[in-house]
């Protein structure tokens, strides 16, 4: 465990964000799972959307958002 007050706040704000950070990894997950089982004009979007936000963030990289999001363009939508 850290002793410093300034690790003890780094410690707390990095278990914050790592939460955060994992939320929103898994609604991408379940987004992109979502267009591939059943795709939707709908659910295309919102997981491009989802992608765009990611990479933004830095949750993933710009490049596996743009790879996604061309591989979930080339399928056929309902």
């Amino acid at each position: 465990m850290p002793i410093l007050r300034s690790a003890i706040k780094k410690l707390r704000q990095d278990r914050k964000r790592t939460q955060h950070n994992r939320a929103v990894k898994t609604t991408l997950k379940h987004a992109l799972d979502r267009v591939v089982s059943k795709p939707t004009a709908k659910d295309l979007s919102s997981a491009f959307s989802l992608l765009d936000r990611a990479a933004k963030r830095h949750l993933i990289h710009p490049n596996k958002a743009a790879r996604l999001k061309s591989q979930l363009a080339r399928r056929p939508t309902s």
